[in-house]
């Protein structure tokens, strides 16, 4: 699934053979773009060699940190559904060479005394049970966490797209692990820690989604990430730009929860 800014440029360099988009690209061998240039032999194989010598001489300069983007969210918010499959994860597909993204699903929940149920939320019993899996699986996948996250909160049903996303992007991560983070404690403990984090922000959370870049809020930056979070993270980065960021970012209505 990763599929780099280099790796994105090359897909549609390569979709119909001349270097112009088609409407229906379709592979030129068995792999797909990610994969290209994975090694000499499966870029032989997909007649991309030449291209991928390319991508590897334009990668950006990972002396520079990436950009880190930091989402503070709610699984069940339509808001945040939207910024994170319209926004985040595209972004995020064409631009992870240069970019870091934490999520942390607490947002407008509060903590609460009792031992039994320990959190309400903004969206009712479905979205803590959905905050307490989204939690989960991102301490249990780690690396495929987003492509995991992304598949969930682009379903009609969030919470039971949860296991067969899990099974999709991180087929050696058991559901049986993650049914035990969820009942079994760990998971309350890892959303404490959410709250805490989310608790700690200045300025404090308003809504939600929430976007931290570098560790920092703004309101221009957030203006910025809920119309093309692609063109920001571009701009915020201090290295050499990814040939991907000379595109034409698509700007999108904002929404809130």
């Amino acid at each position: 699934m990763k599929l780099s800014a280099p790796l994105a440029l090359l897909f549609l360099l390569c979709a119909d053979g001349s270097g112009s988009a088609v409407s229906h690209p379709k592979p030129p061998c068995r792999y797909p773009p990610s994969q290209w240039c994975r090694s000499l032999e499966i870029a032989i194989e997909c007649k991309v060699q030449k291209q991928c010598m390319e991508v590897n001489a334009t990668r950006p300069n990972q002396a520079v940190p990436p950009v880190s983007v930091t989402l503070y969210y709610e699984s069940l918010c339509p808001a945040c559904r939207v910024f994170i499959t319209q926004q985040l994860f595209p972004t995020w597909t064409m631009l992870q060479d240069i970019m870091a993204v934490t999520l942390v699903p607490y947002g407008n929940a509060k903590e609460l005394p009792s031992p039994n149920s320990p959190f309400t939320c903004q969206h009712g019993e479905p979205e803590c049970r959905g905050n307490l899996i989204e939690a989960c699986i991102i301490h249990l996948t780690r690396h495929s966490s987003l492509q995991i996250i992304y598949c969930m909160e682009s379903a009609a049903d969030v919470l039971n797209a949860a296991k067969p996303c899990l099974q999709l992007y991180a087929p050696s991560v058991s559901w049986s692990s993650v049914d035990s983070c969820v009942n079994k404690g760990l998971g309350y403990r890892l959303m404490h820690a959410n709250a805490v984090m989310t608790r700690a922000l200045n300025p404090a959370h308003t809504h939600v989604p929430w976007v931290t870049f570098n560790g920092e809020y703004s309101e221009e930056n957030e203006d910025k990430a809920m119309s093309s979070l692609f063109n920001l993270v571009c701009q915020l980065y201090k290295g050499v730009k990814p040939p991907a960021c000379s595109g034409v970012p698509v700007r999108l209505d904002r929404s809130f929860c």
